[in-house]
């Protein structure tokens, strides 16, 4: 088991846990940067968690899901205060609704991860911060520090796999709720250089063009929140294309963007798309997080071989960045 040390410290209001691991310290940072792992080991086996946010910034915020055995859920929230990869990350953790709204009732963590690299591999030291030692007593009487260690006892299997986490992982989908998908690559480039890929729109006419054969005449983008953007593809020689509009939601350069996506032409409930940037080892993993009006919906869009189109076009960006394309 990684955890070898736990202590409780009523003067400090603080729980220190460390772990060490026998991973280089890049491989650990990035086991928490992804959500696809970080799910795998942030709850106890009884209790998993799935990541619905994961913004790895200053002020940005992560929301998860820990389902229990009987189908019981309970939420959480982090708020990101301070990022210094490798080394080091604090969040605010409180206990939150499915939209991320702190539970007041119920005590909130201000926990830092420090990272440092050890003879034999890598050394995670944990300390969260209670705001009372009323607020301590109540979290350790929640059975914190028993869930903590069953949590961190998963680390060393996601650790090990490393082909499922590669850089030359295809993309891949993976239905988080009955109307929420996350698709999720790593881009062999920078999130500066993935983030203007999908903001200037002479680049985006060379890459985002899925399957071979087909064109994008129409890229008109989004520049400011408020503002709206259209995409149109039509097949080489001409014929019955297709097209997309919506509007920018959220924007937060080079990391995260919400926007709606509606298909123009159809009669279709517009998707909520949240797309995070984060620097990992090999690239930048790219995060996708689409919400559909129901499960219907999300199944048909599925099938239609969405994710292999979204593949074909990654692949077609990596080759301009190994082509050292100017982006």
């Amino acid at each position: 088991m990684p955890v070898t040390s736990v202590e409780k410290d009523l003067d400090q209001l603080t729980i220190t846990v460390i772990a060490d691991f026998a991973a280089p310290v890049t491989r650990l940072w990035d086991a928490y940067m992804d959500p696809r792992q970080l799910e795998r080991f942030w709850g106890p086996p009884s209790y998993p968690a799935t990541f619905f946010r994961h913004d790895v910034a200053v002020g940005g915020r992560s929301v998860y899901r820990m389902t229990g055995p009987a189908g019981d859920e309970h939420w959480g929230c982090w708020e990101w205060t301070h990022v210094d990869a490798p080394r080091a990350f604090e969040v605010i953790d409180w206990f939150a609704d499915e939209s991320g709204a702190p539970n007041t009732g119920l005590p909130s963590v201000r926990a830092n991860f420090a990272f440092e690299q050890t003879a034999t591999g890598s050394r995670l030291t944990t300390v969260s911060r209670l705001d009372s030692l009323v607020q301590l007593e109540q979290l350790v009487s929640m059975g914190v520090l028993e869930g903590t260690r069953e949590a961190m006892s998963q680390i060393d299997a996601v650790l090990a796999d490393l082909a499922e986490f590669a850089a030359s992982r295809a993309a891949e989908a993976q239905i988080l709720s009955d109307t929420q998908v996350r698709v999720a690559r790593v881009v062999r480039g920078t999130v500066e250089q993935v983030w203007r890929a999908h903001n200037d729109a002479e680049l985006m006419k060379r890459w985002l063009l899925g399957p071979d054969g087909w064109t994008m005449p129409v890229c008109e983008i989004a520049a400011d929140v408020g503002d709206s953007y259209r995409y149109v593809w039509e097949p080489d020689g001409g014929g019955e294309g297709f097209g997309f509009t919506g509007e920018l939601l959220e924007s937060e350069p080079p990391h995260r963007a919400v926007t709606s996506e509606a298909m123009i032409g159809m009669d279709f409930p517009p998707t909520r798309n949240e797309l995070t940037l984060t620097p990992v080892q090999g690239g930048t993993l790219l995060s996708l997080v689409i919400t559909y009006a129901n499960a219907e919906m999300r199944d048909a869009v599925l099938a239609t071989g969405m994710t292999d189109g979204m593949e074909t076009s990654y692949a077609r960006l990596e080759g301009l960045f190994e082509a050292n394309v100017s982006v």
